[in-house]
């Protein structure tokens, strides 16, 4: 999969990835606060859209909001080791971001879910609202995911090992979180699910962007 390339714009939208620097003010339990916040304001944000219609438990819906808090969850916790144990400025300040924002994401598909009066859990199996979902599974994962033994050797890794298998599995990781979100976009026409899923894919993209850059400029 390819990511398109950033275009010029008259006003720069922000500082320049290498900019980026964790606030100084902040620690891992500041940091563990915020993402609590997250999961609240997402919680929130799902409940203020009225919704005419309920998509059912094995809906295309459904199952990209149940998927995707896992996939999210993976995120959060790399986010946070990387915010915690990152020895590069940079790569501890994408981990927090990353960590904060899909937190409150999860907490918004949660609300999407018990809106609609389903269960969290849910019985399909996983990938199944996707044509091509039961291929994309790999020993139980779904796309980009980190498998339980390179998620351990993150959790050990220290100094700038961390923080290169840190950019190098959430790039991975986000490149399937897009694949997943296209798949809801092309089939979904809740106004809501449409709406979230397109700005989780242009920060996920941005994030790319960022991570890719920072992993060149460590050299991994």
């Amino acid at each position: 999969m390819s990511i398109p390339t950033m275009t010029e714009t008259s006003e720069p939208a922000g500082p320049a990835p290498e900019q980026r620097r964790p606030p100084a003010r902040w620690g891992t339990a500041a940091l563990a606060m915020a993402v609590v916040v997250g999961l609240l304001l997402g919680y929130a944000g799902g409940l203020l859209t009225p919704r005419l219609t309920r998509p059912g438990d094995a809906s295309a819906e459904a199952g990209f909001a149940r998927d995707m808090m896992t996939h999210h969850a993976q995120a959060v916790e790399m986010g946070l080791v990387a915010f915690d144990k990152g020895s590069d400025p940079e790569v501890r300040s994408i981990g927090g971001d990353i960590a904060t924002a899909q937190q409150g994401e999860i907490g918004t598909m949660h609300t999407w879910l018990r809106s609609w009066g389903l269960d969290p859990a849910g019985s399909e199996p996983s990938m199944s609202w996707m044509s091509d979902g039961a291929g994309l599974v790999k020993n139980g994962l779904m796309p980009g995911m980190a498998t339980p033994e390179e998620m351990a050797k993150l959790h050990a890794a220290q100094g700038r090992e961390l923080d290169v298998l840190f950019l190098q599995l959430m790039i991975k990781h986000h490149l399937g979180g897009i694949h997943m979100i296209d798949g809801i976009l092309e089939v979904s026409d809740e106004p809501d699910v449409v709406r979230t899923a397109q700005t989780m894919k242009n920060t996920q993209r941005n994030d790319l962007t960022n991570l890719q850059n920072a992993l060149q400029r460590l050299g991994g």
